[in-house]
């Protein structure tokens, strides 16, 4: 009997373990020797079933190699090596009109490019291999209808992928060209989407099988329909690096060539169809020169046929505030395609500007013309830098004499003021910053100076180093580096810091043997006075390895973190997408937007800042191309009146409320905003000239005019036609003055001439017309109507990807809150992820109150003392126990000073209230003994005691709310955010706090809401990241669109969604599995994750809507009676 008991128990086990082979639990003799795989480890895991085989699969029709650039390709090809082309097949089916081309596709066979390797027979199903065989005869007898798989040849449809995968943007189509060598190449301008570089990257290529698949990665994955990221509407495919460089050397001042440099460089960029019209020369005698900034002209207009005409004034990143006169000529206008001042640069051709000229190109025109303006730069730059030599060396970094000395000078400064600190910290008379220790206020001090002398040596290398350095040109024109590198290679590499402080004491009381204990001075604690060109001693070389390392180690851990951040945020929204009446929904059909983003437009179509239309430029245009000099312009009241007849018509019906608002605003203005109507009207008003605010006003002008003309031109042409024309000034003075003693009608003739001359002049500076206005109502009407959300849009994995790809970028440490140097605060990454995950609690919680009283700093501390926790160990001088022969107790003495000093209200009286509240206790036999260790353990937890305040707070800090007013805001580290806003002084409806959880459980649902966009939009702007507002509020719409928070986590995941396979394949996959098998539950397959793991076309974009068939009525005849009816 024990024998079969003890083989029922291996039996049971052996089965446990078939079932899930990690079983815990299991007797020691019963594991099995070798490793078992399970079922379950079967499904579960990354190589389980679920996301190694279902989810995710290889696939054929696939190549991968190492990537190289090419310039000289367009923006849309991929330059596909021979041996790939002849691997990769394309099923094309023969027609009358390719059986010529695929017959000697035929003939070459499968090692002759461009051939083919098989043909198949639909009609039999057989396939030929034509390695082998007569391939005369194969091709002769060729028909319509066979299939020939040809070789991949030029302009074949590929998809380009690198990995990681982090967006969209990361797989896109090309046009393949193939070319010999072993190397993947495409255009440099297509590196950042892909975040590709040339140091060993490879790359997957992969060739869609249908016509249908061709047309689709095309339209929806070409490289010219995707320019800009969904993410924030930026261009992303730009001009990089030696792109950079060589169009600010072209565009340069002195950038002057004769006709057969010029010429040359106009054929860089033209192919054979191309028509160029070469502009007149600027320089005629004694040679004919062309300037640099006419091949731009060229560029962007190669033809005086073409219709490109673009508009532009903005600022490059030289720009220094004097627009006119700029020494580095950093103002940048481009008038109907004619570059007329500034040097191109970053600013002007790089990504990641919507002021930028290829956006404007996409924006105003077409996104082919964008790519092909972009193709043509590609290629002339390439060639230039060239031909003309652009290298970096050792006497680019050798400072000057002068140079050095002035950098000494200025670390001398900074060590002087640290010394100063230094002595005030040791004397005890440094003054404190708000929230801060003395020892953390003379950090912060310190690192303050020490960060500036690096600054301030970056800002001496730009002066003093020579207009021709090669470092200096790449940080100018922000093709490469900074102000901060070029210092660091010539000046000095500055403090180095880690976790955003100086070097920390590692050894004892010291951060190495070589300095005395408890050093505070600058080189002991990481300040690094050295260049790279001078080269840096021991200890400073020491230093500077913990300041790269902590950058190394940083990456590696981010990568983690923020790849498993972005696959619950795709499996949490994959499914979310626009619906035909303009609702957000879920696979299931839950309503979680009535409309996207509360306006229903696609944040890859903004043109303005999270806007459709940028309004400035767009009247710039009109008034550039469509001049109406014939045409009488409109006064201020017509103006009003015509464009609130246009707003009102039919065709801007289907405009929002919203939409039409803003383009009143640009005309009307609003506060601390001028309109370009009130802008007419001040400039008239200001020359004493009629408003013609209301037509009343234009009745009664030709009334006033007499009477008020000499006055007027005495104040015009004395103070304010300056600017417009200084020869009428004089002329007009001095009429005025030679008829102001004879008759009244020569002055009124003289006072009118006058007066139509500058009218004249003002209609010439700021005249609009009914065709312009009709003109910009109608750009503004297309833009937005461009911009519209298209039904059955993914935005669920859009918004994922444009939250979750920025998140690489960030970094995982803390910041310091704004203006406060104690207060740190948890931003990048670790915060995300804690909005996220809706958790419960927070490594640094802050609440912002505002103050009743925000401008008296008394009022403020007051207010501060009732909400800081005060403990009486803090309040007291001494906490000591009193033994006497008849008693014993303990002595506490209250800190006056200290009180009055944080303005509490606390003094014997109210520590007193404590004893009052006793409770009754039964006395206990308690020997002396005893006594003395009660009587020590209430001295030891006497100090904790909370006298004052809220318990869960640790600190209060005063805070400015900016630098520049006196008013003042608190900043509470903790919890307890209903008892901070009830406190006397806080003004409750404007307290805010970072966590969300307690935002939810005291001001509801839609509170929590607004502070979860308004927390991932601050972490993305601290880190200098833009993201479109849309896509935070779908998110922040998902986590509460149930009526309550739901974090992005396996158990947020599981309440929003219901589907069992989608939930099989993100995390806990046997456990669903089990579920579902004991409750029976059915899955519609409908979702994105349920229909790829089905194989089954998903429900978004092209598949959302479905065909029918209309078909004609038909009149069928009269059914013919038979004879027995």
């Amino acid at each position: 009997m024990t024998a079969i008991m003890e083989d029922w128990d291996y039996l049971q086990a052996t089965c446990a373990i078939y079932i899930n082979s990690e079983l815990p639990g299991l007797p020691l003799q019963m594991k099995p020797q070798k490793p078992v795989r399970g079922l379950s480890q079967r499904l579960k895991g990354k190589t389980g079933r679920f996301r190694g085989n279902l989810s995710g699969k290889r696939v054929d029709f696939s190549g991968r190699t190492v990537i190289s650039p090419d310039p000289n390709l367009n923006i849309d090809e991929v330059a596909v090596p021979q041996l790939i082309a002849l691997t990769m097949t394309f099923p094309e089916r023969v027609t009358d009109y390719n059986i010529a081309r695929l017959r000697q596709y035929v003939v070459n066979g499968p090692d002759k490019h461009p051939g083919a390797n098989y043909i198949i027979y639909p009609t039999t199903g057989e396939k030929k291999w034509l390695k082998f065989g007569n391939r005369e005869k194969f091709a002769a007898e060729l028909h319509v209808g066979d299939i020939v798989e040809r070789h991949i040849i030029d302009g074949d449809v590929v998809l380009f992928n690198r990995q990681p995968s982090l967006h969209k943007l990361s797989i896109m189509a090309h046009k393949a060209r193939v070319m010999p060598w072993r190397t993947l190449r495409f255009n440099e301008c297509v590196c950042t989407p892909y975040n590709a570089d040339f140091d060993g990257d490879e790359m997957n290529l992969h060739l869609p099988q249908t016509e249908e698949a061709r047309a689709e990665a095309l339209i929806l994955m070409g490289v010219t329909n995707n320019l800009i990221t969904p993410r924030n509407g930026e261009p992303l495919v730009a001009a990089t690096q030696d792109f950079l460089t060589s169009s600010y050397l072209i565009s340069r001042r002195d950038a002057f060539f004769d006709r057969a440099r010029f010429t040359h460089m106009c054929t860089h960029f033209a192919d054979a169809h191309e028509r160029i019209d070469l502009p007149p020369p600027t320089i005629l005698k004694p040679i004919e020169l062309w300037t640099g900034k006419q091949l731009f002209e060229i560029l962007l207009r190669p033809s005086v046929r073409s219709h490109v005409l673009v508009n532009l004034e903005t600022n490059s990143r030289t720009y220094e505030k004097n627009k006119y006169m700029c020494p580095r000529d950093g103002f940048v206008c481009i008038r109907n395609s004619e570059l007329m001042c500034g040097s191109i640069d970053k600013a002007i051709i790089g990504g990641g500007n919507k002021n930028s000229l290829f956006h404007i190109l996409m924006r105003d025109f077409t996104p082919a013309i964008a790519a092909n303006c972009m193709t043509r730069l590609a290629k002339i730059c390439a060639r230039f830098l060239g031909d003309h030599g652009f290298s970096i060396g050792i006497p680019d970094v050798q400072p000057s004499k002068e140079l050095n000395a002035k950098k000494d000078a200025v670390i001398a400064r900074g060590h002087a003021k640290c010394d100063e600190f230094l002595k005030l910290y040791k004397d005890g008379k440094l003054p404190l910053q708000s929230g801060c220790t003395m020892e953390q206020t003379l950090e912060v001090k310190m690192n303050s100076v020490l960060s500036e002398i690096r600054d301030e040596c970056g800002k001496l290398c730009v002066k003093e180093l020579p207009h021709y350095n090669s470092p200096l040109i790449m940080a100018l024109c922000g093709s490469k580096g900074s102000n901060i590198n070029i210092a660091q290679m010539i000046a000095c590499v500055g403090q180095q810091t880690v976790n955003g402080t100086r070097i920390p004491n590692g050894f004892t009381n010291r951060t190495t043997p070589h300095f005395p204990i408890n050093a505070k001075e600058p080189p002991a604690k990481g300040f690094v006075a050295n260049s790279f060109y001078t080269g840096m001693i021991p200890t400073e070389f020491f230093f500077h390895t913990m300041g790269g390392r902590e950058g190394l180690v940083d990456t590696a851990v981010k990568t983690a973190e923020t790849g498993y951040m972005q696959r619950r945020l795709m499996k949490a929204l994959e499914d979310l997408s626009t619906q035909y009446d303009y609702t957000v929904r879920d696979s299931v059909g839950g309503i979680v937007q009535f409309t996207y983003g509360d306006d229903g437009l696609d944040p890859a179509g903004m043109e303005a800042k999270e806007r459709p239309v940028d309004f400035i430029r767009a009247m710039m245009n009109v008034k550039a191309t469509k001049r109406c000099v014939n045409e009488p312009s409109l006064k201020p009241y017509e103006i009003r009146d015509y464009l609130e007849a246009n707003l009102s018509s039919t065709k801007f019906s289907q405009c929002s409320d919203l939409f039409k608002d803003e383009i009143k605003t640009f005309f009307y203005g609003k506060p601390k905003m001028e309109g370009y109507i009130e802008e007419l009207v001040r400039l008239r008003k200001s020359l004493n000239l009629p408003t013609y605010e209301s037509p009343s006003s234009a009745s009664t002008t030709t009334t006033t005019t007499t009477t008020t003309t000499t006055t007027t031109t005495t104040t015009t042409t004395d103070v304010e036609m300056r600017d417009i024309n200084n020869n009428e000034k004089d002329e007009s003075s001095t009429t005025t003055t030679s008829t102001s003693n004879v008759s009244g009608s020569t002055a009124d003739i003289s006072g009118t001439a006058s007066l139509s001359s500058i009218e004249t002049t003002i209609d010439q500076i700021h005249r609009i017309t009914t065709s312009q206005i009709d003109l910009f109502l109608d750009i503004c009407l297309d833009k937005y109507n461009r911009a519209k959300i298209e039904p059955g849009t993914a935005v669920g994995a859009i918004g994922a990807q444009s939250i979750g790809e920025p998140g690489t970028q960030m970094t995982l440490k803390t910041f310091h809150f704004a203006g406060v140097a104690s207060m740190n605060v948890t931003l990048g990454v670790p915060r995300i992820k804690e909005i996220i995950n809706a958790a419960k609690t927070i490594s640094t919680p802050i609440i912002t109150a505002s103050l009743n009283c925000d401008n008296d700093i008394r009022s403020a501390r007051i207010v501060t003392g009732r909400i800081e926790k005060a403990t009486l160990g803090q309040v007291s001088l001494f906490i000591k126990e009193v033994i006497k022969f008849d008693s014993c107790y303990i002595s506490v003495k209250l800190d006056k000073n200290f009180i009055d000093s944080l303005q509490l209200d606390i003094d014997s009286s109210t520590v007193q209230i404590v004893s009052d509240y006793k409770l009754k206790v039964k006395p206990t036999d308690t020997t002396k003994e005893m006594m003395l260790y009660s009587l020590q353990f209430l001295k030891n937890k006497l100090p904790g005691v909370i006298v004052s305040g809220v318990p869960t707070v640790n600190r209060v800090v005063v805070s400015k709310i900016d630098e520049k007013s006196e008013k003042y805001q608190l900043l509470v580290e903790g919890y307890d955010l209903l008892h901070v806003m009830t406190t006397p002084g806080i003004k409750g409806t404007h307290t805010t706090s970072n966590h969300i959880i307690e935002v939810e459980k005291y001001l509801g649902i839609e509170a929590v809401r607004a502070t979860i966009m308004s927390e991932i939009q601050m972490i993305m702007t601290s880190h200098g990241m833009s993201i479109d507002t849309r896509h935070v509020m779908l998110l922040a719409d998902l986590m509460s669109f149930k009526g309550e928070i739901l974090g992005i986590t396996r158990f947020g995941i599981a309440k929003m969604k219901e589907s069992v396979l989608m939930l099989a394949s993100f995390e806990k996959t046997t456990d669903h599995l089990f579920d579902a098998a004991v409750h029976r539950r059915q899955d519609d397959i409908v979702g994105v994750s349920e229909c790829i793991i089905m194989g089954i076309p998903v429900p978004l974009g092209t598949g959302l809507f479905k065909l029918l068939y209309n078909a004609r009525k038909t009149n069928l005849p009269k059914k013919a009676q038979l004879l027995t009816e």
